[in-house]
């Protein structure tokens, strides 16, 4: 597990190349945007996701999936909408044996299938893991301390990939919940939205307490019907992620939740961003999970409601406290 192959050059893919050469591997990024290609290889910098960050001559980029089907780990940083038309192309250079570590988060719409899922069925001879938790690219790439969940059924290849992608402030504890990784990284995001318009609207640290608190009994409400054991929920891919996203303006999904606490329209918001904001793929297709296994997911769902239905910011806040009294542990 010496070569590295990062497919995804966005802030958090080129976070992880940094990461990966500061172990003293070399690194093959993968970008779709030819002008990244270009500017990491010629300037050593990525300008749009990453900039002010010099990046190793260790790390090459490249707009060819082939030569990432010739390293021996690849860790995966699409946006979660984008992983599976990516992996198909991929599909026909991809090595069976390769470990293939899913990083990116979210559900996808249509299918609500999770990204190890999407893996799973355009990759059926992949051996994989997922990497999640609190971490903001920025910081990983200026190598501040970092803790995060390496999560992978077989034990033993979760060790080994831990030891593959450990560096100096980076710290990978590996688990074997899948699920509990991939629904907690999902779901974090949407919530994150909701924490931000309580912060854009001026409710108070109280509700924003009240949101993350409640917020992470959906998460794990989906994760144990789907499968997943509940305390892996108070994790570092379950409450550190979603304590992290939903209290910074560093979080793209909190920001975007600020400004329209603000009075912002979401087009505008996004009309400005290069980057994604998973949050927002994520919510509808949460919501529509949700209601086809019969889960409750009130945040969750309201945040969809404003984002997608037009629901007023206000009457939404006040429909989510009107709702019937119940026991704390439901």
């Amino acid at each position: 597990m010496e070569r590295i192959g990062i497919v995804g050059a966005g802030a958090w893919g080129t976070a992880l190349a940094i990461t990966a050469a500061r172990a003293g591997r070399p690194v093959t990024l993968w970008a779709h945007e030819r002008d990244i290609v270009e500017g990491i290889n010629a300037a050593r910098e990525n300008r749009v996701y990453l900039p002010g960050v010099k990046l190793d001559d260790a790390i090459v980029a490249t707009s060819d999936l082939a030569e990432i089907a010739k390293t021996d780990v690849i860790l995966w940083v699409t946006p979660s909408q984008f992983v599976r038309p990516v992996l198909r192309e991929f599909s026909r250079h991809y090595r069976p044996g390769v470990p293939v570590v899913m990083c990116a988060k979210g559900i996808e719409e249509g299918t609500f299938d999770l990204m190890s899922d999407v893996l799973a069925q355009e990759l059926p001879k992949a051996v994989w893991g997922v990497l999640s938790g609190p971490t903001f690219a920025a910081e990983v790439a200026r190598g501040l301390p970092t803790a995060i969940t390496l999560a992978c059924e077989d034990e033993t290849l979760a060790a080994r990939l831990a030891h593959a992608l450990e560096a100096p402030g980076f710290r990978p504890y590996w688990s074997k919940d899948v699920i509990a990784a991939e629904v907690g990284g999902a779901v974090k995001n949407v919530l994150a939205i909701a924490c931000g318009i309580v912060a854009g609207r001026e409710l108070g640290h109280n509700a924003q307490a009240a949101l993350i608190t409640r917020g992470i009994a959906e998460i794990t409400r989906l994760a144990v019907a789907k499968g997943a054991q509940p305390m892996s929920l108070m994790g570092l891919a379950g409450l550190g992620d979603l304590i992290l996203t939903a209290t910074s303006m560093l979080s793209r999904n909190f920001s975007l939740g600020a400004a329209l606490g603000q009075g912002r329209a979401l087009k505008d918001i996004l009309a400005e961003r290069r980057a994604v904001t998973e949050g927002v793929f994520t919510a509808r297709a949460a919501r529509d999970l949700a209601l086809k296994t019969g889960i409750d997911m009130p945040v969750a769902s309201a945040v969809a409601a404003v984002l997608f239905d037009g629901a007023d910011i206000d009457a939404t806040i006040t429909d989510l406290l009107a709702r019937p009294l119940r026991a704390e542990r439901d």
